[in-house]
């Protein structure tokens, strides 16, 4: 029985059933493109699936942001005037994000190498595409990306935009595996789809544009600004002032991360019109791709976006991903060499090396190391740990739109 209406909000009831092989009941209810979308496929060993949205969308355009953050959020952000995020859009993205049918075979989604539990990516050190096998770098956190300036993404920036970016994973052939004009006609028959296509974009057509603005959309939308140090930022008028929330070690971690150990000044960027002492102290990310001397001067090695570009100015660098949730982003560096946050503050301590493109804020390391005692690592390693964001990591917008049933 087929009962479809013309309207993307009013109740579709589909019902397919198949024999001799096996039997499929597939039952599909939209009572509206906001509410409950239950999607049941009964098989041998197929799981139960149950999509289901709030009636009213969440707000994914329009957040609001913290005092420290919404001063420079303009001018960091890279949300191009053609995709805006919106609602409607965010929310279609989030349901693409969690679905495994993006790949060929229907094992693996978006969120199979970036989990929300650990600040979007992948507790692994290599993740496993569709057929199991491990991709070749550490999968990046998706935590703020909008608020990165250059707008390009991956480790070897390779993508000139996240609307780019979404797509690449889908046609590897490691990742996800599939097609793209295979999937956009995949989507266009699933009954799921047409509905938030046209609440999205006005019209129920499923193309390849509307596909990547969409999981750009619910991407940018994953904004992390209220952790603890967000919290202890908002009492005080300088960054450089004790947190009144921190502990004693936390404010003294926060003093070395300023000051002795030199992070802020490559994790902080310097916004336009603002001194060093009024450094920005809201996205805790790199301004650009670097080399920060984990390997030697070597073509042996991964050479980042000098392989990408072929510039032997550029070989060694690579993209960073933001120190917000850090201590939850583990393993660490395109590789996932680190296991702990522990040996990352000791390879800047006494292990970085020399390089021909070396940052050259990192020469003063590996000539003579930095040398923090014991005491002030532990305090740096506090201090980072006040950069999760409890309510980023549960914040039901975010989070698995389906209901898997065995």
């Amino acid at each position: 029985m087929v009962l479809v209406s013309t309207s993307p909000i009013t109740q579709v009831i589909l019902c397919l059933m198949q024999i001799p092989a096996f039997t499929i009941v597939l039952c599909l209810f939209v009572n509206s493109a906001y509410g409950q979308i239950s999607n049941s496929v009964s098989a041998d060993a197929s799981p139960k699936r149950q999509l289901t949205l709030p009636e009213k969308p969440y707000r994914y355009a329009n957040q609001v942001l913290p005092r420290h953050v919404k001063q420079v959020a303009d001018f960091f952000d890279n949300t191009p005037e053609s995709n805006p995020i919106t609602d409607e859009g965010a929310t279609l993205g989030r349901v693409l994000f969690y679905d495994p049918r993006l790949s060929v075979n229907g094992s693996t989604s978006c969120s199979s190498c970036h989990s929300q539990r650990t600040a979007f990516t992948d507790a692994r050190r290599f993740s496993k595409g569709f057929e199991g096998e491990a991709v070749d770098r550490n999968s990046m956190s998706l935590v703020n990306l909008r608020y990165y300036r250059p707008g390009k993404f991956f480790w070897d920036e390779r993508a000139d935009s996240l609307e780019d970016q979404v797509l690449m994973p889908i046609e590897n052939t490691i990742e996800m595996g599939h097609e793209l004009t295979a999937l956009v006609s995949q989507l266009q028959s699933d009954p799921i789809y047409p509905p938030l296509f046209h609440e999205a974009f006005g019209t129920s057509e499923v193309t390849k544009e509307k596909l990547s603005r969409a999981l750009a959309q619910f991407i940018r939308s994953m904004v992390s600004v209220n952790s603890r140090f967000d919290q202890g930022r908002a009492e005080v008028s300088s960054v450089l002032d004790p947190f009144p929330n921190f502990s004693e070690q936390e404010n003294y971690g926060k003093q070395q991360f300023f000051g002795r150990a030199r992070c802020s000044e490559c994790h902080l960027p310097e916004t336009e019109g603002k001194s060093r002492a009024a450094r920005q102290s809201a996205f805790f990310q790199l301004e650009g791709p670097l080399v920060n001397g984990i390997d030697s001067d070597s073509d042996q090695v991964d050479g980042g976006v000098g392989a990408f570009t072929s510039k032997e100015s550029e070989w060694g660098r690579f993209k960073s991903t933001s120190l917000r949730n850090v201590v939850l982003t583990a393993p660490y560096m395109h590789d996932g060499r680190f296991r702990t946050l522990d040996q990352v503050i000791e390879h800047y301590n006494w292990s970085v090396k020399p390089h021909r493109n070396l940052d050259r804020r990192l020469e003063d390391f590996a000539a003579n190391g930095l040398a923090l005692p014991e005491v002030e690592k532990v305090a740096l390693a506090a201090f980072l740990g006040t950069l999760t964001d409890s309510t980023f990591l549960t914040d039901p917008k975010f989070s698995d739109p389906f209901t898997h049933a065995e």
